[in-house]
């Protein structure tokens, strides 16, 4: 057994931090799983419709002077209209054939190992004085390929530094601050993209159904992010976190980091040429004035590439996971590939079930009309309040960081939150590529120190490898200064971009209607 060692606080002492965690721990574990949140909050749309009616609840849309009451649900109409319009509210929801699309192509790269080759690649050629930050750099990367950062690069990360002779907690430490902390960042679209998307185009139809949500939204903001979270994750690392562990102690002896095998680096050779191709087939497809994947205007932003760039991330991601599994001997044939593509959408049963409620919830919100007019009377009242575009985000900011602590999905925060935010920031001028860039901010922030995050007690295990005493305490003390330091550059990130006014993704500005 390893010896035993604080990490930040013994976790044998009550202080006021331990019981502030158990508070915290005891009222997250008194909430309802998602799927029955979202089948709660569906009847209560039904009730208020009823209770709002009665009550005359209304307003004015500032957008077309048009006067909006609620619609009450639990009539003869409303009752049918539920009953026929079950299936259509599941199937036409728009997050859910966006992610089970993308995943298709990524449970290809997955399967076939590439990603994990490509992420054992990167962390092993990183120069010593460097692996942190590439360990950090690599866990935003990760994200891409939905939760393959949590089950292989955290552990492998803590293997890695304890080889090199550095403590291995800080070495998973700085590794779940990039897949965790740094959940919304990246270099290039991932599975979180157009399920965020997809929730942010259902809340935006509320005030205008045709608007147009990209997965692309918060492509250039997001990209910047990568390398100030990899900085600052960093810094903490080695200014915070690793002196404070000290020199490891326990009897856990440095494993083997094995080097890619002859077959990987066929499969990854194949990878590369099959990726390099299709760089060379959209580039000459799309930079052309005359480009077959030019929009019908000519234009770059009206493209097939922006605008249907879920087909692109499966095409690359599956085409060179299909090369490498090849290369590499990892599919004999059809049927291993089918197998790779059936095994990853496996992991999204629990996502569907959400959705099914989820979908309902916000189809009801929207029919009754509640929806907009709350989004009507709140900005209205911020409107009032005198408070400008910066006081605003940064309250939706912190409100979105303290949700997560109690509720741990993404997707699930911001199905709730989307139908709300997004119309009343849209009647307000801001867009909703704004208000989801906002969201993405608080939710990220507070993830690593979440109990509620559905990979905590995974990494409560990857860490009793070395600290057989580490519980929850353990990880949240660990991870508290990155979540601190990420709020305050992020926001300060944030603060920087709206008042360059510079747009947050291609055709994603900060207003909306300009």
């Amino acid at each position: 057994m390893p010896k035993t060692f604080p990490i930040f606080y013994p976790m044998t002492k009550k202080n006021i931090f331990d019981r502030m965690l158990a508070f915290v721990e005891k009222a997250g574990n008194l909430l309802p799983h998602p799927a029955t949140l979202f089948f709660i909050f569906a009847l209560l749309v039904l009730l208020f419709s009823w209770l709002a009616r009665l009550a005359g609840f209304h307003a004015i849309n500032p957008a077309s002077g048009e006067w909006v009451e609620v619609n009450n649900l639990l009539t003869r109409d409303g009752l049918h209209r539920i009953i026929l319009e079950l299936v259509t509210n599941f199937t036409s929801f728009a997050p859910l054939g966006i992610v089970l699309v993308a995943m298709l192509g990524i449970g290809i790269a997955e399967s076939s190992g590439l990603i994990g080759t490509v992420i054992r690649l990167l962390v092993l050629s990183a120069p010593k004085r460097l692996l942190t930050f590439v360990l950090v750099f690599a866990g935003i990367l990760s994200n891409t390929a939905s939760d393959i950062g949590y089950v292989l690069l955290i552990p492998l990360a803590g293997t890695i530094f304890l080889a090199v002779g550095r403590h291995p907690v800080a070495g998973m430490a700085a590794a779940f601050a990039g897949v965790s902390g740094g959940f919304s960042a990246n270099l290039i679209l991932g599975t979180i993209d157009p399920l965020l998307t997809g929730l942010s185009e259902e809340a935006a139809h509320i005030i205008d159904p045709e608007y147009l949500v990209n997965p692309t939204a918060n492509y250039y903001f997001m990209v910047v992010s990568t390398f100030v979270i990899s900085i600052s994750g960093t810094w903490v690392s080695e200014r915070i976190v690793e002196p404070r562990l000290g020199k490891y102690e326990g009897d856990v002896l440095p494993d083997k980091i094995e080097p890619m095998n002859k077959a990987e680096r066929k499969g990854l050779r194949y990878a590369l040429l099959t990726l390099l191709l299709l760089i060379v087939l959209v580039a000459v497809a799309i930079i052309p004035s005359n480009g077959i994947l030019r929009g019908s205007d000519g234009g770059l932003l009206s493209s097939p590439l922006i605008k249907g760039v879920i087909a692109f991330l499966v095409f690359f991601a599956a085409l060179p996971g299909l090369a490498f599994g090849i290369g590499a001997g990892k599919f004999k044939d059809d049927a291993s590939v089918v197998h790779g593509m059936t095994t990853t959408m496996k992991t999204l049963a629990a996502y569907i079930v959400l959705v099914f409620f989820a979908a309902q919830f916000v189809a009801y919100f929207r029919w009754s009309n509640l929806g907009l007019i709350i989004a009507i009377k709140g900005a209205e009242g911020l409107s009032a309040s005198g408070l400008g575009l910066i006081p605003m985000m940064l309250l939706f900011i912190i409100l979105s960081a303290s949700l997560n602590m109690l509720m741990g999905s993404a997707s699930a925060k911001w199905a709730l939150l989307a139908p709300i935010f997004i119309p009343m920031f849209m009647l307000m001028g801001y867009s909703p590529e704004l208000s989801q860039a906002v969201y993405r901010v608080g939710d990220s922030v507070t993830n690593i120190i979440s109990p509620m995050m559905s990979f905590f007690a995974l990494i409560i295990v990857f860490i009793q490898k070395y600290d057989s005493r580490a519980g929850i305490g353990t990880i949240i003390s660990t991870m508290l200064p990155y979540s601190i330091i990420f709020f305050l550059v992020w926001t300060v990130l944030l603060i920087a971009w709206l008042m360059l006014g510079l747009p947050l993704g291609p055709g994603a500005g900060i207003y909306y209607g300009n």
